[in-house]
């Protein structure tokens, strides 16, 4: 690293357990690229003075994680068009003259790694059926519904959340209280946890995926571990099954590009050193 060196980081807290520092430090190693990528942890009541500092301190911009997601669009100079739209900013840039420009790239993250398994399926036209209604969740659905989808079904324990999300995103979202689910799954060609459940240390995720038709494609979020439970039954009756990894590995790539200027790719290896790093 050099004086002219391009910084990065993360902004969370707590953000020990984030995965982006050896993500982004695999790319900047890989390219030989000059610059670092750095955690920080920063609470909440801190985190309106840290988000100021990233110009000053001559940052090219950063990464958001919880809990500071939506604070981050309240505390940006502008936002894209997703990020308003999902509520939520995840990825920072800093700007020539020093304002900040925040974006949503989850969902682009959650379609990019679609992709990557399954690259002759669509959303369009399609139905997609969600279980949980957090910040997750609206970052998939909004950016499902503005590459196509149909409808896409909020299957939520809380009904009222569900209902608030699915009235949020328009016409084409429906809530579904989560013991009704059976009758959603049946339509549904895509069903994705957006929820932690299933996740290492976390309750499990109790759906029945009986009323899925044979070709409708199960995506996890959850990549800690990397074949939960839900995609080893959805593959043991034949479903096309996607993990979580990829989504994290993919979202990074629109800030990467933008601070270090040059656009990443996703490998097995890339993939391989990441989950290494759990």
């Amino acid at each position: 690293m050099s004086g002219k060196a391009r910084v990065a980081g993360v902004i969370g807290w707590p953000v020990a357990h984030s995965l982006s520092p050896r993500l982004h430090g695999y790319w900047l190693q890989t390219y030989g690229i000059d610059g670092a990528y750095v955690p920080m942890p920063v609470a909440p009541e801190r985190f309106a003075e840290a988000l100021r500092a990233l110009s000053a301190l001559g940052f090219a911009g950063a990464n958001v994680t919880v809990p500071h997601k939506e604070s981050a669009l309240a505390g940006v100079d502008e936002a894209t068009a997703d990020a308003r739209a999902i509520g939520a900013v995840n990825t920072i840039v800093v700007q020539k003259d020093g304002r900040l420009l925040g974006s949503n790239t989850d969902g682009f993250g959650f379609l990019a790694n679609l992709k990557d398994f399954l690259p002759d399926w669509s959303p369009c036209g399609k139905v997609a059926a969600i279980l949980g209604a957090g910040g997750s969740a609206k970052s998939i659905a909004w950016t499902l519904l503005s590459a196509g989808a149909s409808r896409v079904l909020i299957i939520n324990r809380t009904p009222e959340r569900a209902q608030d999300l699915a009235k949020s995103l328009g016409s084409n979202a429906t809530a579904v209280r989560w013991d009704q689910s059976n009758p959603a799954l049946e339509e549904c060609d895509l069903l994705v946890n957006s929820t932690t459940l299933g996740m290492r240390g976390q309750p499990p995720l109790e759906v029945d995926l009986g009323p899925l038709s044979g070709d409708a494609v199960v995506a996890d979020i959850v990549y800690a571990p990397l074949e939960t439970d839900l995609l080893v039954r959805a593959r043991a009756r034949g479903n096309p099954a996607v993990d979580g990894i990829g989504m994290l590995l993919h979202q990074a790539r629109p800030g990467f590009a933008a601070w270090f200027g040059r656009e990443p790719e996703v490998t097995p290896e890339v993939r391989a050193f990441v989950l290494a790093g759990q």
